[in-house]
């Protein structure tokens, strides 16, 4: 099916235009294998080569699909996200000290994995749902999502716009230079968690006082 929606892409775009690529970029934000970055730079390049469809629309309907897709995982993650961590979570290794710490984390930094999270594939999928289960306020959830979705939608769709047929190109050597850094990222997140769990959990405990409850 992945493979379908890709090869009709252009025809659905030329179809149904703004509207396909808002239900698609919103759908892969809530985590469905969906090509909604893809639709959004095939969708610049088309509107590029035959001016049927404007880049202003392609971005607002992109940057749309992005916030309302984000703010239903956010909402999915704040009302069942905590919940399941703590019923299921122990037996994942997930402890109530772990928890905590998710929360803390997501309170000092969770801003900049909203905002970045939107560039990168994984996280664009749980970035959202993870916030709202870690109880990171909506309104500051709500600021940096907005950025984020705003920034990534006209990134991609100018540089799609204006290099035309040439961003497959760059598609490929970007998609896998974002792979490595996400993938750099994640093992010194890794390392840094081992070597200072036990302080980070004091001051998550710190912050945090008392049993974790659901919502």
């Amino acid at each position: 099916m992945f493979n379908s929606v890709l090869t009709d892409l252009p025809a659905l775009i030329a179809a149904y235009g703004y509207g396909l690529i808002l239900v698609m970029v919103m759908l892969e934000s809530l985590g469905l294998p969906l090509p909604g970055e893809t639709t959004l730079i095939t969708a610049s390049i088309y509107a590029g080569a035959t001016h049927d469809l404007s880049l202003l629309g392609i971005i607002a309907a992109a940057a749309a699909g992005a916030v309302i897709g984000d703010n239903i995982g956010f909402w999915i993650g704040e009302n069942f996200g905590s919940r399941l961590l703590i019923r299921f979570g122990p037996r994942l290794g997930i402890t109530p000290a772990k928890i905590k710490l998710g929360q803390y984390l997501f309170m000092r930094h969770g801003g900049k994995v909203v905002f970045f999270g939107r560039f990168v594939a994984v996280l664009r999928a749980l970035a959202a749902f993870l916030a709202g289960a870690n109880k990171m306020p909506w309104p500051r959830f709500f600021v940096f999502n907005v950025a984020g979705g705003v920034v990534w939608a006209t990134l991609y769709g100018c540089a799609a716009y204006g290099l035309g047929t040439r961003v497959h190109a760059l598609a490929g050597p970007l998609g896998f230079a974002s792979l490595l850094l996400a993938a750099a990222f994640m093992v010194w997140l890794f390392l840094f968690m081992r070597r200072h769990e036990a302080r980070l959990e004091q001051e998550a405990e710190r912050a945090i006082p008392g049993p974790i409850a659901p919502r």
